[in-house]
């Protein structure tokens, strides 16, 4: 061999050997089920699979927070600058993170630059009820998995954005679409659809990640058969058990905001949303499983309980709302809990082994709905405040008109709380408006709007509609309680360095002692923040990131309340902050 042959030969063998020994990018089954508390990345919606949002990461703390900076600015380009409500993931030193109109990004985590952008073909005729926002992706082996807004799953190669797989999830021109984040659960890739307002009814299924194929399906409405493994499984429920008629076919509940899981029990936790149509005269019953809270179990798919938050629901107070996990410390006991803070302005707390009903507290000011729930967990109505049936009324096509609080967009809508076990307080993005609501006829068609109903949405209070309030679990109480003069949209992350971080409306990145509720820090980033902010480490330092774009369904629904947010600019971008070493240290 020559000189020139052996050198050659020897670089070959050096490479083989450098790729042998360097590890392919990949998100594990233990990645997923540990990253609540690891905290170099996050590679779950949730910063873990149970949906507390809180980091254990405390060198940013509140003694040194006015020393975070912006790191940089990535522009998510072009002219779809509009509802950016996505959670972003990190992992090996990238930033994965969705927008509008079903795109996404891998960019460099310290430096901001793109890496691959992948940009969904949405057809003509897509029909998202409340803008065209995606709430994120996730993150396994060496896959980016998300949905879009035409209810397609799409697997995307995380080194390149190439597309895997791409699979449909229903038909959006019946009203089908796709906003949520998926997760991964022992294995399989777990998600839900949307779609409840154009009559299509919720379900929640497994698929393999590495195929797209359907493992499991499983819808929430009575009569509708399941599926498991390519064949019929079992029906949900009993037909015409609490639906009268055909009613139940186009029934709704959709579960449109994704889900959490529990190891301990090992439960998968679903909301579903509003029954159709919303005109509630039309279907008497408690409509099963719609505005509820589900359990399945993630290797059939068979509901283990269910608990229906607003049974024959009348006010679109969907059940989507996400189950936290946690651990109840109550009269000297500790019960494996769960928490939900409803569209219907109650904060429950359930026992998440079983559903069985603990507490339901009021954490906004005058519901009128219900003044309050039973030892057994059944609401007591107030029935003057439902909307009037039109077919009682002298023309028959407008029932009576009522004021219901809180409105349909819920006392708190799809931004998520945060839980710290630090505190043991649940932190809430709440909104304190009602609506006046009324009842019309309506028929099923499909790819229509499915309502029988029309509002109006009205502030409760002059001088703020946001509340960010912090709950104790155990009492009901509200600790601490901060008005934002605008709705508040985006998600809530604590940290162990007793941090709260949100956004607003208004554009604000804030830091908050989560103790107190003082606010200590705030940027404007000049767009309104609508997303769910996250926290990692790198390189020593501890960073902070929030997609930035105004948006979502309080400018499209909001009525009067959309007032208060006329003249902010909409926006795209992810936006990261640091806090240098120096500053930590001092």
């Amino acid at each position: 061999m020559t000189s020139r042959s052996a050198f050659l030969a020897a670089c070959a063998a050096t490479a083989l050997l450098a790729g042998l020994s360097t590890p392919a990018f990949a998100v594990t089954d233990e990645d997923i089920a540990n990253d609540a508390a690891t905290t170099n990345d996050v590679v779950t919606n949730g910063l873990g699979n149970q949906g507390q949002r809180y980091s254990p990461l405390k060198t940013l703390n509140r003694n040194n927070i006015k020393g975070l900076i912006p790191a940089y600015s990535f522009s998510f380009g072009g002219e779809k600058q509009r509802g950016q409500e996505s959670q972003a993931l990190v992992k090996d030193g990238v930033i994965y993170v969705t927008g509008s109109y079903s795109r996404a990004w891998a960019i460099n985590s310290r430096t901001g630059e793109k890496i691959w952008e992948y940009n969904a073909r949405l057809p003509e005729g897509i029909l998202p009820c409340c803008d065209v926002v995606n709430r994120g992706g996730v993150l396994y082996k060496d896959m980016f998995i998300f949905g879009t807004l035409d209810a397609q799953m799409v697997a995307l190669d995380a080194k390149n954005g190439k597309v895997k797989w791409k699979k449909q999830i229903d038909d959006f021109k019946s009203g089908f679409s796709y906003t949520a984040s998926p997760m991964i659960v022992k294995g399989k890739l777990i998600s839900g659809v949307s779609g409840g307002e154009f009559g299509v009814v919720g379900r929640v299924e497994a698929r393999d990640p590495e195929t797209g194929e359907i493992i499991w399906k499983r819808p929430v409405i009575e009569g509708h058969m399941g599926e498991l493994n390519g064949k019929p499984s079992t029906v949900t429920g009993k037909t015409n058990e609490t639906w009268p008629g055909d009613m139940w076919k186009y029934g709704g509940g959709a579960t449109w905001l994704g889900g959490t899981y529990d190891a301990e029990t090992n439960l998968i936790y679903f909301g579903t949303g509003n029954p159709g149509p919303w005109n509630s005269w039309m279907r008497p019953g408690d409509n099963k499983w719609t505005s509820s809270r589900i359990a399945l179990d993630p290797d059939t798919g068979e509901i283990k309980w269910g608990f229906q938050t607003t049974p024959h629901d009348g006010w679109d107070y969907d059940g989507v709302n996400e189950f936290v996990s946690f651990d109840l410390k109550k009269d000297g006991k500790t019960i494996k809990a769960g928490a939900t803070a409803d569209r219907n302005g109650f904060f429950f707390v359930l026992d998440r082994t079983n559903g069985k009903f603990i507490s339901a507290t009021p954490f906004v000011a005058n519901v009128n709905w219900a003044s309050g729930y039973t030892p057994e967990g059944r609401p007591i109505y107030i029935e003057a405040n439902r909307p009037g049936d039109p077919s009682k009324s002298a023309d028959g096509k407008k029932g009576v008109v009522v004021r219901a609080t809180p409105g349909f967009l819920g006392g708190k809508n799809w931004n998520p709380v945060s839980y710290s076990p630090d505190t043991g307080l649940f932190y809430i993005p709440s909104n304190e408006w009602g609506m006046n609501i009324w009842n019309e006829p309506i028929a099923y068609k499909k790819g229509a709007a499915y309502l029988g109903a029309g509002f109006e949405i009205k502030p409760t209070f002059e001088d703020h509609i946001g509340s960010l309030k912090a709950m104790d679990p155990a009492t009901g109480k509200v600790v601490w309680e901060y008005k934002n003069k605008a709705p508040l949209w985006g998600g809530v992350l604590t940290t162990a360095g007793g941090l709260l971080f949100t956004g607003t409306s208004e554009g604000y990145i804030k830091a908050f002692d989560s103790k107190t509720g003082d606010e200590l820090w705030k940027f404007n980033v000049g767009t309104g923040v609508v997303s769910s902010p996250i926290t990692w480490e790198q390189d020593g330092e501890q960073w902070i990131g929030f997609a930035a774009g105004w948006g979502g369904a309080v400018p499209l629904w909001g009525g009067d309340v959309a007032k208060t947010t006329a003249g902010i600019n909409q926006g795209g971008s992810f936006w990261a902050f640091k806090l240098p070493k120096e500053v930590a240290i001092r």
